[in-house]
């Protein structure tokens, strides 16, 4: 195996199950030294049990492998922050965090209460925060680091009945982008996940034909890429039943208006060449967006000089 991990930490949140357990176990077979995350709740985020994480942990030490399991909630920084102390004090380092834990409280916004709402973003985005921030300094202190948050397409592209969801899991990707200017110096790569996979987060979501397609285990390859000294950064990767595809926002060339120009009815007008594609690029950060726009209002100021 060219992609291995040996001597390396890794922590997986929300490992007792689905892909979480899928990751971990591949980490761990291919060397590394695995914190199952997993506090035991249902799929909507009730309960509490260890069960499942401790079975992760022994597949793993029946193999040769090194894990223990650690029942944080996500959503609790001081919980997150002593699974990270207890992982230094067992293993001196941490290499690797898959920000993998979720829940699911579907229903049509009109219906949703904003409890359902706020609990989706608490887990996947807050969840996510709380671990990297965790982690952050060690990984900037030994100069390496590699950092898989998991998005969805439901936050790229929507999905009916998962506002709640949908925005979460596209906050994912604003916490990684500004992270990714972060971390330049470090050797610290942040990535994100889009998986589609069969696990019980979606078992009553699509049809069982699709369900034999969608292993976690395709998933799986991708996240295990992006742990590696070969990942990208910055990357959105999608992944199911084994297919791969980089995601990417891009944004248009645009146009520039004078002052007297600048009117909801000449944007209406004009709407055409805002909307043109064939100069499309991908920004590296908010700043050159800024640069774009005042580039070109200094370009047309010239021109009238």
């Amino acid at each position: 195996m060219s992609i291995e991990f040996k001597g390396k930490v890794a922590i997986v949140t929300g490992a007792g199950n689905g892909l979480g357990r899928s990751h971990a176990l591949a980490l761990a077979a291919r060397g590394a030294k695995v914190v199952i995350n997993e506090l035991g709740g249902n799929r909507n985020g009730v309960g509490k049990s260890s069960e499942a994480a401790e079975d992760v942990v022994r597949l793993i030490t029946e193999q040769g492998g090194e894990a223990f399991h650690h029942g944080a909630n996500v959503t609790n920084y001081a919980e997150v922050e002593d699974m990270v102390n207890k992982t230094m004090e067992k293993w001196g380092r941490v290499d690797i965090l898959i920000n993998n834990a979720g829940i699911l409280r579907d229903k049509s916004f009109a219906k949703m209460p904003l409890e359902d709402f706020e609990a989706l973003v608490d887990v996947h985005l807050i969840g996510s925060v709380n671990c990297t921030k965790a982690v952050w300094n060690i990984m900037r202190e030994q100069d390496y680091g590699r950092i898989v948050m998991t998005t969805s397409s439901s936050g790229m592209y929507g999905n009916f009945g998962q506002t709640n969801y949908g925005a979460a899991k596209m906050g994912t990707l604003g916490l990684m982008n500004s992270l990714v200017l972060e971390s330049a110096r470090n050797d610290i790569c942040i990535n994100a996940l889009a998986p589609t996979a069969a696990t019980r987060m979606t078992e009553d979501l699509m049809p069982e034909d699709f369900s034999k397609l969608l292993s976690p285990e395709a998933v799986s390859a991708a996240a295990i890429y992006l742990c590696s000294d070969k990942s990208p950064n910055g990357t959105i990767l999608c992944a199911g039943a084994g297919g791969y595809a980089v995601a990417a926002i891009y944004e248009t060339d645009g146009i520039f208006l004078s002052p007297e120009e600048q009117s909801p009815d000449v944007i209406a007008e004009r709407w055409q060449e805002i909307t043109d594609t064939s100069k499309q690029t991908k920004l590296a950060s908010g700043a050159e967006q800024s640069q774009k726009f005042v580039l070109k209002a200094m370009s047309a100021l010239e021109s009238q000089a």
